[in-house]
C-alpha cells in the first residue's frame, strides 16, 4: 500500500505509529499546545524510527457528562484549527513521512489533506459518516477503519462483533469507491469494551485475519493497562503496553500506535525476529 510518499509491505515487518496529540485533553497526558511543538515530536518519532505519524485534534477519553458519543466532542472548527497548523509544519519538516489524520468528521478530513495528510484513520469506520469514504475515494488516499462498540449490543462474542463491524466499514467503503486495496483494519481496543474483553480481543486477534486487511492495533498507555497493572496512571504503563504490542504482533498487528515510539520500536524489532524470522547481518 503506497501511503503518501512511502509503500508499506504487508507481512515483512511490523510498522510504528507514533501518535501525535495535539488537543490539550488527551487521555495518555501528552497533548501538544502548538504547530512547533507537534513538528518537534515528529522529528523525534522520526529519529526513533517511526514508519507513520497520526495527528489528532479530538481526544477520545471517556467524558464524566456521559455524552452519547463517549466523550466531550469539539466542533469541527475547533478541530481543524488544531491539527491543519500541525500537519503543514510536520509536512514542512518531514517531506517523507507518510501522516494520517485521525478524525471522523468530514470538515477535518477535508481541511486535513489540503494540509497535507496522507491518510484517514476514522474511529467509527465510516458508519457514523459515509462520506468519509466517499473522501478517501476522491482524493485516492488509504483509510483505516475501526470498529466502534461504543452505544452497540454486543453478541457475546468480542470478535464476531468486530468482524461484523468492519465488514459493514469494508461495504460502505467499497460501495463509495474505496477498494479493499486501500483500507487498513483497526479492532478498537478499548472503544466500548470491558478490560476482559479487551483481552480477549487481543488475545483472538488472529480472527480477523479472515478480513484479508491490513491489521493496526492501538492499545498503548490504555485503560485496560491500567487496571491490569493495579490501577497505574499512563505514564506508568510503557511495560505493559510493551507487553500488549508484542502480543498484538504474534497474534497477527501490521501496525501498532503508540505513544511512546522508541521503546515500542524496539519491542516492535524483537517481535518481528521471533515471529517473521532473523538473521544476523554480514
Amino acid at each position: 500500500m503506497q501511503i503518501g510518499p512511502r509503500c508499506f509491505t504487508w507481512g515483512a515487518r511490523t510498522y510504528v505509529m507514533g501518535v501525535v496529540n495535539v488537543s490539550p485533553d488527551s487521555f495518555s497526558g501528552d497533548g501538544l499546545f502548538s504547530p512547533a511543538e507537534a513538528a518537534a515530536q515528529a522529528r523525534r518519532f522520526a529519529g526513533e524510527g517511526a514508519d507513520i505519524l497520526d495527528v489528532g485534534g479530538q481526544s477520545t477519553r471517556p467524558a464524566a457528562n456521559k455524552a452519547e458519543a463517549g466523550f466531550d466532542e469539539i466542533s469541527a472548527e475547533e478541530e481543524i484549527r488544531r491539527v491543519a497548523p500541525a500537519i503543514e509544519a510536520i509536512r514542512g519538516a518531514l517531506p517523507d513521512m507518510p501522516i494520517s489524520i485521525d478524525t471522523y468528521k468530514p470538515e477535518v478530513a477535508r481541511a486535513a489533506l489540503a494540509a497535507g495528510a496522507h491518510m484517514l484513520n476514522d474511529i467509527y469506520g465510516f458508519r457514523r459518516d459515509p462520506s468519509l469514504a466517499r473522501i478517501a475515494a476522491e482524493h485516492r488516499v488509504p483509510a483505516c477503519v475501526m470498529h466502534n462498540q461504543r452505544n452497540r449490543v454486543s453478541t457475546g462474542d468480542v470478535i464476531a462483533d468486530v468482524l461484523a463491524g468492519l465488514r459493514e466499514s469494508v461495504r460502505i467503503a467499497e460501495a463509495a469507491g474505496l477498494p479493499l486495496s486501500m483500507l487498513i483494519a483497526d479492532p478498537g481496543f478499548g472503544f466500548g469494551w470491558k478490560p476482559e474483553q479487551n483481552i480477549e480481543l487481543l488475545r483472538r486477534l488472529a480472527g480477523l485475519r479472515v478480513l484479508n486487511l491490513p491489521l493496526l492495533v492501538g492499545t498503548s498507555r490504555k485503560s485496560t493497562i491500567g487496571a491490569v497493572l493495579g490501577g497505574a496512571p499512563a505514564e506508568d504503563r510503557v511495560f505493559g503496553t510493551a507487553a500488549s504490542v508484542a502480543l498484538a504482533i504474534a497474534n497477527g498487528a501490521d501496525i501498532v500506535r503508540v505513544h511512546d515510539v522508541r521503546e515500542m520500536k524496539h519491542v516492535a524489532l524483537m517481535s518481528d525476529a521471533v515471529v517473521r524470522g532473523w538473521s544476523p547481518g554480514p
